[in-house]
């Protein structure tokens, strides 16, 4: 076709009052001043997936180092997939993983900055502006095959051996004429627009990937689709239009879109777009048995973002473990530098993995240990309130009115050198503690010995117990007490000569334990008996000698 041909034909497939021109764009959505924009753009189709995070947390990573933008962009051009209600589950699992946007979607219906609309499904009549473009100037046609004339072109090119396509001598809707086309529409007959591509197989193209290093394809020779019949873009095209308007300097993505690259290569050239940097993200992995394989949407509940929220995982462990998969010098400059978090941590993309990483649950818990383990009693109390007024209203009602008290209790073996590190998420500490709690103690699940014996604690409360002793005074009454009833006083002479006495200290000690808690393991026993205080740990004995009587 001529020049004039492809006119009249653009004008034959696009409404002259929904297309502005190219300059009109380029003019609207003018060049930043940043040297780094980089964007997250999910599909409405779900829940986040744990992968999909780790996409976001890079992207805010490295434009936040660089004191760039990071925005979010909600490519829903599928209109089939669309699952009601989940842009606004992506907004709420990015806020609840603290990655924060510069501009983008706010919720359904809001959003901010100056390069939107953030919503694809908000930005048709500036595809079809840019689909115009490349119709008027002879690089895009009408294809009017349907499903089924596809799928026997598929069989036929699967029978001889050839690449699966529509291109070449398989593209035959490339060479109708004006006539033909016109003929067709008026006919009522659906079609999609596709690129009429230049591109050679047998040419190379290369290019740096931020990730992968060199990277070497054949030349896009695909017609590929860019509006479906719909009037909806493909992804190809309309990234390629929004990363362009929306001025994204770095596209930073998983490497499923890798082997798409020649299209977007192709589609940047076509319209003379600056091309960004391209940096292709492996995916997270999960080990099965002896095989490797993709971390699954079906198989992992770990897969689905909300699981951390649910199960009170901090964030910020995991997007500590997240930097840990990404780059693997994190974990030597945390260990140098303790103090510090990971916004001090400058983040390398060309030292990210270009094969994929085994997503380590095991890991991520021991960091989430870690952090726990080392944030301020108060600061713990806080962000535990938070969680149980969410996931358990009457104990986060019971911490509330007993919140100095509370403190106390997560303080234990908290302000030493080698804190404990008994939770890995909010969501353990209740069971973890709640013997503290008058409301919730009792003896229900003890496994009673008889060994545990009253007079032994009746003498304790009565002779020995003093509130204000201190740990070492404390733990030499408890050694008396031991001795006085046949246990020895250190472990190792009983067990040097064992046939001398009835036990250990130790023993003695799990008695009083068990009396105040009901169970055999807890943190550090002088701790919990200062934090009950005087009244309680005298009731809490009393009650269990009463128990003694009644199960013994």
């Amino acid at each position: 076709m001529n020049e004039e041909t492809n006119i009249n034909l653009a004008n034959l497939l696009f409404n002259k009052e929904e297309i502005k021109s190219v300059e009109y764009y380029e003019e609207k959505y003018p060049y930043r001043k940043e040297k780094v924009v980089t964007r997250f753009a999910p599909s409405p189709t779900g829940f986040v997936h744990i992968g999909s995070l780790y996409t976001a947390f890079i992207n805010q990573k490295y434009s936040s180092d660089a004191k760039g933008i990071f925005f979010l962009r909600i490519e829903d051009t599928d209109q089939n997939r669309l699952i009601k209600g989940s842009i606004e589950g992506i907004i709420k699992d990015l806020k609840n993983f603290n990655i924060t946007i510069n501009e983008g979607a706010l919720n359904e219906m809001e959003e901010t900055g100056i390069y939107g609309p953030y919503k694809q499904s908000e930005r048709l009549n500036i595809y079809k502006s840019f689909a115009y473009h490349l119709v008027k100037n002879g690089l895009a046609y009408p294809c009017f095959c349907s499903e089924k004339e596809l799928e026997k072109l598929r069989e036929t090119q699967s029978q001889n051996k050839e690449r699966i396509g529509y291109y070449g001598k398989y593209a035959k809707c490339r060479n109708l004429s004006l006539t033909e086309i016109e003929e067709k529409i008026n006919n009522g007959e659906k079609y999609v627009i596709r690129l009429k591509s230049s591109g050679n197989f047998n040419n190379k193209i290369k290019y740096k990937d931020l990730v992968k290093g060199e990277v070497e394809f054949p030349e896009n020779d695909i017609d590929t689709i860019l509006l479906k019949s719909d009037k909806y873009p493909t992804y190809h095209f309309a990234h390629v239009i929004d990363d362009h308007l929306m001025r994204v300097t770095h596209i930073i993505r998983g490497d499923e879109w890798l082997s798409s690259f020649p299209i977007h290569y192709q589609l940047f050239n076509y319209f003379h777009f600056f091309l960004p940097a391209f940096g292709h993200i492996s995916p997270l992995l999960k080990k099965e048995e002896d095989r490797v394989r993709k971390i699954s949407k079906r198989k992992d509940p770990e897969a689905k973002v909300s699981y951390y929220y649910e199960k009170g995982i901090p964030y910020e462990a995991v997007k500590e473990y997240l930097m840990t998969v990404a780059n693997t010098n994190y974990e030597g400059w945390k260990s140098a530098n303790p103090t510090q978090t990971i916004d001090n941590f400058k983040f390398s993309l060309n030292k990210m993995s270009s094969s994929g990483a085994i997503f380590d649950m095991d890991k991520l818990l021991n960091i989430s240990k870690n952090y726990l383990a080392h944030l301020p009693a108060t600061k713990l109390y806080d962000n535990l309130v938070k969680y149980e007024e969410v996931f358990d209203v009457p104990f986060g009602s019971l911490i509330k009115e007993k919140k100095d008290y509370t403190i106390n209790i997560l303080n234990i073996e908290r302000e030493g050198k080698k804190p404990r590190k008994d939770y890995a998420m909010y969501s353990e500490i209740k069971d973890k503690i709640n013997y503290m709690y008058d409301e919730l103690f009792n003896y229900d699940n003890l496994e009673l010995k008889t060994s545990y014996k009253k007079e032994i604690l009746k003498d304790y409360i009565e002779n020995y117990y003093n509130n204000k002793d201190n740990e070492e005074i404390w733990y030499e009454k408890i050694k008396k007490l031991s001795l006085k009833y046949g246990y020895a006083k250190e472990v190792k002479e009983y067990k040097q000569n064992p046939e001398n006495y009835k036990g250990h200290v130790g023993d003695v000690c799990e008695l009083i334990r068990v009396s105040l808690t009901s169970s055999t393991k807890t943190p550090d026993l002088y701790q919990i008996m200062n934090v009950l205080g005087e009244t309680r740990v005298k009731e809490r004995m009393n009650k269990f000698i009463t128990y003694l009587d009644e199960k013994l």
